[in-house]
């Protein structure tokens, strides 16, 4: 219900974002960290969460889009304005594209 904690819901995607972007570069530096078996399990544990995050969002923006599109209906619309239900915002982010892309990762 909240913009603003959505804005830094999404704000701390981004920035998890860069830094898992980071890591990868630094382990292509590091060969000798690509092969650690921790850090293979910790990649795998990341793209799970990635994952999960993208799951998450794209029901989050599903839900979102029914509830704007019930409570623009009649009869809905006439209960919506009795309580005070208004439309939500959807979900956006700046880099939607730059999001859409898995990460690369070479070993």
């Amino acid at each position: 219900n909240n913009p603003e904690a959505l804005k830094q819901f999404s704000e701390a995607q981004d920035a998890m974002k860069s830094a898992l972007s980071r890591l990868l570069v630094v382990a292509e530096n590091y060969p000798q960290l690509k092969a650690d078996t921790s850090f293979r399990d910790l990649q795998a544990q990341l793209e799970g969460t990635e994952n999960r995050i993208t799951v998450a969002r794209n029901r989050y923006i599903q839900t979102i889009q029914n509830y704007n599109t019930l409570i623009r209906k009649f009869p809905y619309n006439l209960t919506a304005m009795l309580f005070g239900y208004q439309v939500k915002p959807n979900f956006t982010v700046a880099n939607e594209q730059e999001i859409a892309k898995p990460p690369v990762v070479n070993f």
